[in-house]
C-alpha cells in the first residue's frame, strides 16, 4: 500500500496526542505496530522485532485511509474479534471525521455502536473524550 496521505498523518498525530492526555498510567499509546493474533510461533515475538500479542491491547484503533476501508472493516475487525482484542474502533476522516466504536461481545465477535461525529466519549476501556472535528 502506498504510505498514507498528510491528512491521515496528521490526524493519527492528533488521535495519539487526545489519547494520550486521558490515558492511564498503565497504558501507552503506539502506532504502526504488528499484532500477533496467535498464528505466529511465540518464539517470534520478541526475537524477530518484537510484535505485541493481541492479549495486550486494550484497544485497536484503525484510520481509515483510500484503499484500506475493505481490510479495516472487514478483514482486520474479524481477525482482532477471533484474537479476542476487546475494543476496535476505526476513524473515517473523508468528510467530517467519525468514530465507530466496536466491543467486544463473545463468539458473535464485534457489536458496533452507531458512528459518531463531533466529539467521542467514552469509559471503556479507559474514560476518553476525543475532538474529531480536529482531524479533519
Amino acid at each position: 500500500m502506498a504510505r498514507p496521505a498528510p491528512e491521515h498523518q496528521l490526524a493519527l498525530s492528533e488521535i495519539m496526542a487526545q489519547l494520550q492526555a486521558s490515558l492511564p498510567s498503565r497504558l501507552c499509546v503506539l502506532h504502526d505496530v504488528d499484532i500477533d493474533l496467535q498464528i505466529v510461533p511465540a518464539h517470534r515475538r520478541r526475537a524477530e522485532g518484537g510484535v505485541l500479542r493481541a492479549s495486550e491491547l486494550v484497544v485497536a484503533i484503525e484510520l481509515v485511509s483510500v484503499g484500506s476501508e475493505r481490510t479495516d472493516h472487514v478483514i482486520k475487525r474479524g481477525e482482532y474479534a477471533d484474537a479476542g482484542v476487546p475494543h476496535y474502533w476505526i476513524v473515517e476522516i473523508d468528510d467530517r471525521p467519525a468514530l465507530v466504536a466496536h466491543h467486544h461481545a463473545g463468539e458473535f465477535g464485534y457489536v458496533a455502536a452507531l458512528p459518531v461525529t463531533g466529539t467521542f466519549t467514552t469509559d471503556e476501556p479507559f474514560p476518553v473524550r476525543l475532538d474529531l472535528d480536529r482531524l479533519g
